[in-house]
């Protein structure tokens, strides 16, 4: 089978893979991810750049090769450099981050690097970013993350008018930043105000993935109580059938360049903020996708299957391919229950003597 007959198959329901009826894995598989990323990134930290937790960095430009060597020798000869790091920029920088220095010993450092490299003391750039600065960003990253939830909160309930899709996709967004947050802590990548922009970027993109699916929910599941032919479920099921193809194609093409950035930021340029940022990307689209297609819906179903309009007309379509007669009335309370009306069935000759008999007549 071609990938277009695949598709179309989906499409008109030929072929149709069970995920909505698998709910129950899903959503365990989901938690659990949830559950193990949050674990790592409690145990293993997230490495935070200077932006974050303020101290100096120091720039060392036009570096053949930007070797490493010659940066970590003198911050092994200079205990003010104690914990610091060194990173290649590019092909003609590097970059060394330490704790804040005083100005002497930042000269000092200064020197030292130009003379390591053997560059003109020009070549060498520091920057101090101090500790208030480093909380004020932290707290702004944090403050723009709840923001964003909060809204996308509002949107989607105004939007789909029901809070269940609402709490679904949030759900879902959730565990795209923990995933991706994992993946950071477990490659020790910085978390740069980059980083946090490409965070900001994969929730859109997961978001807007989301919403197609929902979309086709609401379409299909649109007055689904006049029919006895499909469940909420079904409908549901059949709707991530059909947006499936949509959500690969979608995530191929933008995972292509994002890739293709990724490898050549950290193997050719040896990282920095285009290696954080396309990082991110990369993690956050695929968790994105996943949660689209495999957690929102199915969390949607668990939360709606609760109600009892849904259960109701889950019954009715259970008791119609039963072959039993049945319809929904609304009883004393204003609640919707199922009336099941069993099927006719002949009765036996019981002969005469299961016949009333007459009452004899009275004699005058």
């Amino acid at each position: 089978m071609s990938y277009a007959s695949w598709g179309n198959n989906l499409y008109s329901g030929k072929k149709s893979y069970n995920i909505i009826g698998k709910r129950n894995l899903f959503l365990s598989a989901g938690l659990a991810i949830i559950l193990i990323s949050a674990l790592l990134i409690g145990v293993l930290g997230l490495e935070r750049s200077i932006d974050f937790k303020g101290g100096t960095e120091i720039t060392v430009s036009a570096v053949s090769g930007a070797d490493q060597g010659p940066a970590m020798k003198v911050i092994q000869s200079d205990s003010a450099l104690k914990d610091a790091s060194a990173a290649s920029l590019g092909t003609s920088s590097v970059r060394i981050q330490s704790k804040t220095l005083t100005t002497e010993q930042a000269q000092q450092v200064k020197n030292d690097l130009a003379k390591a490299y053997n560059v003109d003391t020009d070549q060498v750039a520091i920057t101090t970013i101090g500790p208030s600065w480093g909380s004020d960003v932290t707290h702004k990253a944090i403050q723009s993350l709840i923001i964003f939830f909060v809204l996308v909160g509002l949107m989607l309930a105004f939007y789909f008018r029901t809070w269940t899709m609402s709490a679904s996709a949030l759900f879902a967004l959730v565990h795209d930043v923990l995933v991706t947050a994992a993946v950071l802590a477990i490659t020790r990548v910085e978390i740069s105000p980059a980083t946090i922009i490409g965070v900001l970027t994969i929730l859109g993109y997961s978001l807007y993935d989301t919403v197609v699916v929902f979309d086709k929910v609401r379409e299909l599941t649109h007055e689904y109580q006049t029919q006895s032919k499909y469940t909420y479920a079904e409908l549901v099921n059949l709707s991530v059938n059909q947006t499936l193809v949509r959500s690969i194609n979608t995530s191929v093409v933008a995972l292509l360049p994002v890739g293709s950035i990724l490898v050549i930021s950290w193997i050719l340029l040896g990282g920095g903020t285009l290696r954080d940022i396309s990082l991110a990307l990369f993690v956050g689209m695929i968790a994105g996708t996943f949660s689209s297609i495999f957690i929102a819906p199915t969390l949607l179903v668990w939360l709606r299957s609760r109600s009892k309009k849904i259960s109701v007309h889950t019954n009715k379509v259970a008791q119609k391919r039963a072959g039993k007669d049945v319809k929904v009335q609304t009883n004393e309370k204003g609640e919707e229950e199922l009336v099941v009306a069993h099927p006719i069935r002949p009765g036996v000759h019981r002969g005469q003597a299961a016949q009333p008999k007459k009452a004899p007549r009275s004699k005058r």
